[in-house]
């Protein structure tokens, strides 16, 4: 297999130039990007072939001059470059010496679609509009009422401050989960998450998520543990885990089945039946339900479905924190005809 031959099987657009500055190589890929023929292309300068441009009208060669620099430097960094109909292309380039004080022997420039530049920068801004609009709306909560205690706590009794200043701590709490859950986010997708896992009783920890979500909303949940009615379990259902972890995963899944549901949202802890290693917990909603081809994106970040709000956050940190423990997460269809979430959670520490 020749230079030409390797060059094409590159997944990027190749030009290498030696050091006369005289084209030796360019791939078909880089030709059809450069909209030049890659045998006719041989031998004509540098310049003449990589017929790139960026805002200011400068080309490639002119902005780098790749022939003239310190010879301590040995390339370009990626840099966003226009082709001539206007294209974006990332292009990086590497300088070949011979020895640190001798002259330039070859340059070869790799040419990379901009598309998933792009594709990248999109899904950042709207990462940033989706942050933007979960905080601005609590904040602007805590601001008014703030305000308006500000301005007119002479004319407002006891009650009426009192009332405001539960909302304001109310968006406060909101908004110091969503900062938790962004970081959370951050800590999963870096692997950089820290576990403090031990033994911990799945039905203390879920009983108190039930009580607390229970009291902040007035749509019914029933809670069935070990098989028998809340608070009648036959034995201690110790799970290893994270307790603060497994207690955000169980609340992540209670409050959506209360916010996307409709009617009593039910939630089960016991025993798996198909691996006793295992405990399982389900929570079931009467919902509308998760259509099947949906399934495995409600598990990525800011996915929405409806129009009830919430950050998009919820499953994928509850698919996340649950991997690292190593337990799973299923979707199912409830008898309801709602949702279904099936969290199983490993009652011992996995062996390494």
């Amino acid at each position: 297999m020749d230079a030409r031959e390797l060059a094409d099987a590159l997944p990027d657009g190749v030009v290498v130039a030696d050091a006369d500055g005289a084209v030796v190589l360019v791939s078909t890929l880089a030709g059809r990007m450069l909209g030049v023929d890659p045998d006719a292309s041989l031998g004509l300068p540098l310049g003449d072939v990589l017929t790139l441009s960026n805002t200011e009208g400068q080309t490639w060669a002119e902005a780098n001059r790749p022939y003239d620099t310190l010879r301590t430097v040995t390339g370009t960094p990626e840099q966003a470059w226009l082709l001539p109909d206007g294209t974006e292309v990332l292009v990086v380039s590497t300088i070949r010496r011979p020895s640190l004080d001798g002259p330039v022997d070859q340059i070869s420039i790799s040419l990379r679609s901009g598309r998933g530049r792009k594709r990248l920068d999109r899904e950042r801004s709207d990462l940033v509009a989706t942050v933007a609009h979960e905080l601005r709306s609590p904040l602007t909560g805590v601001k008014g009422f703030v305000q308006a205690l500000l301005n007119r706590w002479d004319k407002l009794n006891d009650d009426q401050k009192k009332l405001m200043l539960k909302t304001v701590a109310s968006d406060s709490d909101r908004l110091s989960r969503l900062i938790a859950e962004l970081l959370d986010v951050a800590r999963i997708d870096t692997g950089r998450l820290q576990l403090y896992p031990r033994g911990s009783d799945a039905a203390v920890l879920v009983t108190r998520v039930v009580e607390s979500v229970r009291s902040a909303t007035s749509r019914p949940i029933e809670l069935h543990v070990a098989g028998g009615v809340e608070g009648g379990t036959e034995d201690e259902l110790e799970i290893h885990a994270d307790p603060d972890k497994f207690t955000q995963v169980v609340t992540n899944l209670v409050e959506n089945a209360v916010r996307h549901g409709d009617g009593v949202v039910t939630v089960t802890l016991g025993a798996c039946p198909d691996d006793p290693a295992q405990v399982l917990l389900v929570v079931e909603d009467h919902g509308e339900g998760i259509p099947t081809e949906l399934r495995q994106r409600v598990f990525t970040k800011f996915w929405k479905h409806g129009a009830r709000g919430g950050s998009g956050l919820g499953l994928y940190i509850v698919g996340g924190l649950t991997q690292a423990h190593g337990g799973s997460v299923r979707i199912a269809d409830a008898e309801t005809g709602g949702a279904r979430i099936e969290v199983t959670w490993p009652r011992d520490q996995p062996a390494t």
